[in-house]
């Protein structure tokens, strides 16, 4: 119809710890020309903000204080990652005030050009209507082993059993938590890894998303 600008694109991708949801997210963003954002490493900056505090994660105001408090330099740290980052970063986002305090960036964000959000609700709480939205996932035995890969790339000194059971602790709290707890939108699309190399995920979803924005809406 003449004159009816259609609505800013948004990819919703969810999915649990090293699943690849990040690297497609990105090569996502690229191919469709819209911002990207990694929601978290909202949490883990949280998280880290609190730990640096000398702060427990698991306690609500000091987390919502660090929530509030975010700066946008805060998500350009180099230590938002490893199994400390992770557990942190699980325990302020099953806190309902953390999310609420940073549910309106997301939003926001996502709103004004359009943008590919990678996370754990995105599909769920932060952008229900989003028109595409993939869960993507693996075996737990394969996320442990692509973590414990990035931690050895990073010189990182890790045992792939303690890593690998790291993932699995952080899946039961991820989908354990009252506030938005991680699981697949009803009309999310599912996208297994375990067996795929990073091209032939991106491939795959490509092909995924393609056929479903293609149809009518």
């Amino acid at each position: 119809m003449t004159g009816v600008r259609a609505a800013p694109l948004i990819i919703a991708i969810d999915g649990p710890a090293a699943a690849g949801k990040g690297t497609l997210a990105r090569r996502l963003a690229a191919h469709f020309g819209l911002p990207f954002l990694d929601t978290g490493l909202l949490y883990r900056a949280v998280g880290r903000r609190v730990l640096d505090a000398g702060g427990d994660p698991g306690d609500a105001a000091v987390a919502e204080a660090a929530a509030r408090a975010l700066r946008a330099e805060d998500l350009d740290r180099t230590d938002l990652r490893g199994p400390q980052a992770d557990e942190a970063a699980s325990r302020v986002a099953a806190i309902p005030g953390v999310r609420a305090a940073l549910l309106d960036f997301q939003r926001g964000f996502g709103t004004a050009h359009g943008a590919v959000l990678d996370g754990r609700d995105i599909g769920t709480v932060i952008f229900p209507q989003a028109p595409a939205k993939l869960f993507v996932t693996a075996s737990v035995e394969a996320r442990g082993r692509r973590r414990w890969l990035e931690l050895q790339a990073k010189g990182v000194p890790a045992d792939l059993a303690t890593v690998t059971e790291d993932v699995r602790t952080r899946d039961a709290l991820d989908q354990a938590r009252a506030a938005a707890p991680l699981k697949p939108a009803a009309d999310a699309i599912e996208l297994d890894t375990t067996a795929l190399d990073a091209d032939a995920v991106f491939a795959k979803a490509l092909e995924l998303l393609q056929a479903k924005l293609a149809q009518p809406a």
